[in-house]
């Protein structure tokens, strides 16, 4: 790295992207009036310049830093200004938060005053996120030229860079978003706990139960402690109430209505008035005024800890023996099936009739009122919608009150008003039965109440939450307890809920103003989640939005209901909460438009109704070589011997379990097993491979199936590893590079018996097939463009389909949010090209156990500093499992890729039957080469199709025919010497669910088998086209057990030796994937691997000769039985001959003379050509030249010298573009063969010299 960078101005920002350029290897000047920043400089290695002009002179690029629009005169226009001395091709890069306008104002006055023409503008801060905390962060944009020429620079000196390609301004533009959700997020935090303190509630038991809910934002958790401690004091709120003033500017000048920022920007203003200018004031005094509650006195108050104190009540908790469950909804289904699996005798009620078979069917008994559940309980578990549905089951028609046996329980955990809660108690005593009441509102989502992980805050006396101590234990991977009693626990709950409402409500206003902005809504989420102005709702809720995917996770109408509870509840206790009443008005008009029973994220509705923005951020298809242009340069050492000698050191052998055969599309001279009985697995581990894959063909399975397959597997290879010494393996899960496969079921079944690693690496890059990862979003290329992988056809597959691009998104889809966006780690290409090895390492051996990766790459080197990374990291004692695609391996192992493997290389050139070609995948991929296979090589080709409907959908009589029609007309094709190509045919039939789809898979992938099966011919070579009918061909139709990856017919296409246990051994197996390749990759490969005419040429047979020092024998015929004799002779003695046609046999045989030759050779098991000889006249050679002859000889002998070279030049340019070699002819002896004489005196012998001209002939 090399060049000079220029900074006018310096701030802390400033300094730490001076280190980073001059760790990266540039020169870096600056000029600076302050000299605190400046001596911090000079520190770093910077050099100082004493005027603007100085700092421009000699530099690549120069970073001005511009913190007013007044210092824009002075610093860039002025006398001395910084551009009196740049070089013309200097980029400039405004480090600047001034408004868009003006940085457009500015770049535009440079151009046209012909200072500069590449300026981009770059807004810098430190990210806040857990993976890149404190890490520099830079948002850029500029026009593509000049964003390309700052490219370098930028990347240098930032962690995660961000570029906008068009006009300047997007980074002034993001920080106005990042500033509205920031103010939105402090005032939602304020009101928040005031809002407790007024239910009673200790704020620092909701700061740490909300800073690790849905409600945290990072807002939340970082400011309220300051606020909460005194440390935040009044002159806090001028300049953040001036930035928000900024923004609704810029608002009401696009006019886009702002509601929850201008309410908060009013909020502000309050505060700032009731301060008395007093900067030494507390805000939390300020606060306390704006909303008539003592935060402080509150805050003081003693502590206790509510984890603490549900430990120390569930210990004394009392015999549960019956429970009662009403409100089987998505929720309560699975918190009532949990507590049967947990071994609890529950009775459940529901008004649904059918959720109450299905709670049957899991185990439970179930009642026909609440009346009848509550008979004999000894708690009884409401979780029902609203306070109106909870009435009615408790104190209705056959409600469960009247039924209850006196000293029972009733948990509630319903989301209601605490205010109900506490009259629910009352009333309860009332009945003079001695019934308690536990105040519980859950928290967590369907997926963990029906595994036992909810959060629940729970409040009541002691001896009720005794009584349903073990219930909430069972039902809880957090549980709090609430002092204050009944009314405390949905306090808290209400608090969270305001958080949250109010945080998807300022999600949706922040992207649609980041839209009508003109900004990338993705790229923006991803920057606000990196920031300050992040919250939990933010980063699970946006991505909705962006999908415009509002499938209910949670219903908008329930924001209607909880906000609806904190409305209420501020209006009792007089306390004026003005952004959650905006919020709640944002989710009732939500709901007015029709809008209630989807997503709540759809809130961002109202916002794309009112101003006809678009927030969906559909990921663009990028330009495949500008994208790979503008990334940083590769790694400049290359690992592989590294890794070499790291795998010794290692020892470890690398075990892969591969869901179909293509995933050995990069690697060669490696095992493959089809059977993985521990007898195998220790035969295998005994040899002490560095690899070896077990084909799982998983990927045809149900999930269900596939768990049972990957634990039986992982299951024998514990038990094998045990019984061979220093034995130690690591897992690799390959899968396909689309994103299709069991995931994460598989990933759960092997930890589940391999024991818990340190990270699952999710790693789909593939380079062959066209599979790239940048900034954590997959791609597959198409052409020259790269299209999100969301956005191709194997997303829409019937059994494995998904939505994300963003493998972040991805994991968290396909685990329905188990593992969340937020929580993935990333090795960004940036951090594989600048840091290498050593910083892979340390980021793996960095994350907490039990966490997902993602590896982000675009090439093979990528790969390999990858692996060569996690390798140390091994050896450091971390453990891994990888789901990837099949570049990895080849990296994890050091493989050095080798040429395509040809049938020459293996020697079945002497094979003498057709080649079978086996086609079932249906990809759209695959039914465009087919079509090329048929429109180029048809002609070569026997073509079978099998019916889809007819094996998959018709009687078995039906499916059998067609099955055995396929298999004897493919057998006489093969025998006849014919390439056989057997294809089901392209419409592609899919059941109703995924199962049903599955299932049609196996009916025809089972139909193909039986095909193959049937043939009683040996193919010369085996083609299987996808991945499912490749593993079945060669495990169920040839019988293969295992098998040796020779290496890869044509770049990721895989080529196998099968096992001699195989119904066919040493016959060729190509593994060709359904989803690689162009569409001319199917043709190439069957061109190559297709029978040849000849078995050799004329000049191979002659070449061969001059190796081995032998002759062949050249023998003219005249009729059938004179080839046949020649062919016979030369068949016995194992020998090439050449059969030689003179222009007299010619006038006699003919065109069936030559025909008789070719066939002959064609059909000979040795190598046999056939040469037209003594061609004397010009009209028989160019006849002879469309016959098929191998070679000719241009006998020119009766021509003066020069004619000759001239005649026999000519023919030999017409037969060299026929691949045809030619003999020449300089002298003539005497007498006669066949009816060429020559006189005596028309002999001569050849004149060496005469040779030497001839030999200038090319290849003549």
């Amino acid at each position: 790295m090399s060049g000079v960078i220029g900074f006018v101005g310096l701030d802390q920002l400033s300094l730490d992207m001076a280190a980073s350029l001059l760790r990266a290897g540039y020169k870096v000047q600056a000029f600076e009036v302050q000299n605190l920043l400046m001596n911090e400089f000079l520190k770093l290695g910077g050099t100082e310049c004493f005027s603007l002009r100085e700092a421009g002179k000699g530099v690549a690029a120069l970073i001005v830093l511009i913190s007013h629009v007044d210092q824009i005169n002075d610093i860039i226009f002025g006398h001395d200004s910084a551009l009196k001395g740049l070089q013309k091709d200097t980029v400039i890069i405004l480090h600047s938060t001034i408004l868009p306008s003006h940085i457009q104002k500015l770049e535009k006055n440079l151009r046209e005053d012909g200072l500069t023409t590449s300026v981009v503008d770059a807004y810098v801060f430190k990210a806040t996120s857990e993976l890149l905390n404190g890490k520099i962060m830079v948002i850029s944009s500029g026009r593509s030229d000049a964003i390309s020429k700052a490219y370098p620079f930028l990347s240098a000196m930032s962690e995660k860079l961000y570029t906008f390609e068009g006009e300047t301004g997007a980074g002034s533009k993001t920080k106005l978003v990042t500033e509205l959700l920031e103010g939105i997020h402090l005032i939602a935090a304020v009101e928040a706990i005031s809002l407790g303190v007024k239910a009673g509630i200790h704020p620092w038991i909701i700061y740490d139960i909300i800073s690790n809910a849905a409600g945290n934002s990072w807002v939340f958790k970082n400011y309220i402690p300051q606020l909460l401690s005194g440390n935040v004091k009044y002159n806090f709120l001028n300049p953040f109430n001036h930035k928000l003033g900024i923004v609704l500017d810029m608002a009401k000048l696009l006019t886009f209505p702002l509601p929850l920022l201008a309410s908060a920007h009013q909020q502000l203003a309050l505060g700032s008035l009731l301060g008395h200018g007093d900067d030494n004031t507390p805000l939390g005094q300020v606060w306390d005024q704006v909303f008539g509650v003592h935060t402080a006195d509150a805050a003081n108050a003693e502590r206790y800890n509510p984890e603490e104190l549900a430990t120390q009540i569930t210990a004394k908790s009392k015999t549960v023996n019956r429970v009662g469950f009403i409100g089987l909804g998505a929720m309560g289904f699975g918190m009532a099936t949990y507590l049967v699996k947990s071994n609890f005798c529950v009775v459940g009620y529901d008004v649904y009739k059918p959720t109450l078979t299905r709670f049957e069917s899991a185990g439970g008994l179930i009642g026909s009122s609440p009346e009848d559940v509550s008979k004999g309980v000894d708690v009884l578990v409401v979780m029902v919608t609203n306070e109106a549905q909870a009435e009615s089951v408790l104190f209705g028609d056959l409600g469960a009150v009247s039924a209850l046996p006196s000293g029972a329980s009733i948990i509630l955990s319903s989301t209601v008003s605490p205010a109900y809660v506490i009259q629910l108690e009352r009333r309860l005593q009332n009945e003079g039965k001695d019934l308690k009441l536990v105040d519980a509102p859950v928290s967590g989502g369907v997926k963990r109440a029906s595994m036992g992980e909810l959060t629940i805050m729970a409040a009541g006396s002691d001896d009720a939450l005794k009584s349903a101590g073990l219930i909430l234990s069972a039902l809880s991977e957090k549980l709090y307890v609430i002092k204050g009693g009944c009314g405390a626990g949905s306090g808290v709950k209400m608090v969270n809920q305001l958080l949250a409402g109010v945080h998807i409500a300022a999600s949706a206003e922040a992207m649609a103003f980041g839209a009508r902005l003109g900004l990338s809504t993705r790229m923006l989420f991803d920057i606000i989640s990196n920031s300050g102005a992040t919250s939990w709702m933010f980063e699970n809720r946006v991505p909705h939005m962006l999908d415009n995917d509002y499938t209910p996770y949670s219903a908008l109408d329930i924001f209607v209901k909880d906000l609806g509870i904190v409305a209420r509840e501020c209006s009792a206790h007089k306390i004026p909460l003005h952004i959650s009443t905006i919020a709640h008005q944002l989710f009732i008009a939500g709901s007015a438009a029709g809008w209630g029973r989807q997503d709540d994220a759809g809130v961002v509705k109202v916002y794309e109704t009112l101003t006809g923005v678009k927030v969906e951020g559909k990921l663009p298809a990028l330009k495949k070589e500008v994208v790979l242009q503008s990334l940083p340069p590769e790694w400049p050492v290359d690992p592989i011997n590294d890794i070499h000698k790291l795998n010794q050191k290692n020892s470890r052998t690398l075990v892969v379990l591969d869901d179909d055969p293509t995933g050995t599309q990069t690697v060669h001279d490696v095992e493959v097993l089809t059977e993985w009985s521990i007898k195998s697995l220790v035969e295998q581990f005994r040899k002490k491979p560095i690899c070896f894959y077990i084909l799982t063909n998983s990927r045809a399975l149900s999930s269900e199936k596939a768990t049972v397959l990957i634990k039986d597997i992982c299951n024998n290879l514990c038990s094998a590893a045990k019984s061979v010494q220093h034995i130690d393996y690591t897992v690799v899960l390959r899968g396909d590079s689309t994103l299709r496969g069991h995931f994460p079921e598989e990933p759960d079944a092997a930890v589940s018996i391999l024991g818990q690693v340190d990270a699952w690496i999710l790693c789909p890059f593939f380079l062959q097939g066209g599979r790239y990862t940048i900034d954590d979003i997959h791609y597959v290329a198409d052409s020259d463009r790269l299209v999100p992988a969301g956005d191709t056809e194997f997303a829409n597959d019937a059994a494995f389909g998904y939505k994300s691009s963003n493998l972040r998104e991805w994991v968290e889809e396909k685990t329905a949010g188990r593992i969340p966006a937020s929580s993935v780690a990333s090795i960004s290409i940036q951090l594989l090209r600048k840091g290498g090895p050593d910083a892979v390492c340390e980021l793996l051996c960095s994350l907490e156990k039990g966490s997902t990766c993602i590896v982000n790459a675009v090439s093979e080197r990528d790969m390999a500093v990858f692996a060569a990374g996690m390798i140390q990291a091994e050896l450091k004692g971390k453990s891994f499992l990888c789901r990837s695609a099949a570049s990895f391996v080849s990296a994890r192992i050091g493989i050095i890729s080798k040429a395509p493997i040809r049938p020459k290389d293996l020697g079945i050139s002497k094979e003498r039957s057709g080649g079978l070609i086996v086609v079932g995948s249906y990809v759209p991929k695959t039914t465009k080469q087919v079509e090329e296979l048929h429109s180029q090589h048809g002609h070569m080709l026997k073509s079978l199709e099998v019916s889809v409907h007819k094996v998959a959908m018709k009687s078995s009589e039906e499916r059998e025919e067609e099955i055995n029609r396929t298999a004897e007309m493919a057998s006489v094709f093969l025998a006849a010497r014919k390439d056989t190509l057997i294809m089901s045919s392209r419409e592609l039939i899919t059941g109703k669910t995924a199962s049903e789809s599955l299932e049609i898979n196996f009916k025809v992938s089972s139909a193909l088998v039986e095909v193959v099966r049937r043939i009683t011919t040996r193919p010369r070579y085996i083609l299987a086209k996808g991945g499912i009918t490749s593993s079945d061909l060669a495990t169920k139709a040839l019988e293969a057990k295992r098998a040796k990856v020779v290496g890869q017919a044509l770049a990721g296409i895989p080529l196998w030796e099968l096992g001699h246990e195989s119904r066919h051994p040493g016959v060729p197996y190509i593994v060709f994937p359904g989803n690689v390749g162009d569409s001319k990759a199917l043709v190439e490969v069957v061109r190559s691997w297709a029978h040849p005419l000849r078995l050799s040429s004329t000049k191979e047979i002659l070449i061969n000769a001059e190796k081995g020092s032998y002759a062949v024998g050249a023998f003219n015929v005249y009729n059938m039985e004179g080839v046949k004799a020649v062919v016979s002779a030369a068949e016995q003695e194992r020998s090439p001959a050449i059969l030689q046609v003179h222009p007299g046999a010619f006038k006699q045989g003919g065109v069936t003379l030559v025909a008789c030759c070719i066939s002959a050779a064609e059909e000979a098991s040795v190598p046999i050509t056939v040469h037209f000889d003594h061609g004397t006249s010009k009209q028989e050679l160019l006849e002879s030249l469309e016959l098929g002859f191998d070679s000719v000889m241009v006998d020119g002998s009766h021509l003066p010298f020069k004619d000759n070279i001239s005649y026999t030049k000519h023919i030999s340019n017409l037969a060299h573009l026929r691949d045809m070699l030619v003999e020449a002819e300089l002298g003539r002896l005497s007498g006669t063969e066949d009816d060429l004489t020559v006189e005596d005196y028309e002999a001569k012998l050849t004149d060496i010299n005469q040779v030497t001209v001839l030999n200038q002939i090319k290849n003549a």
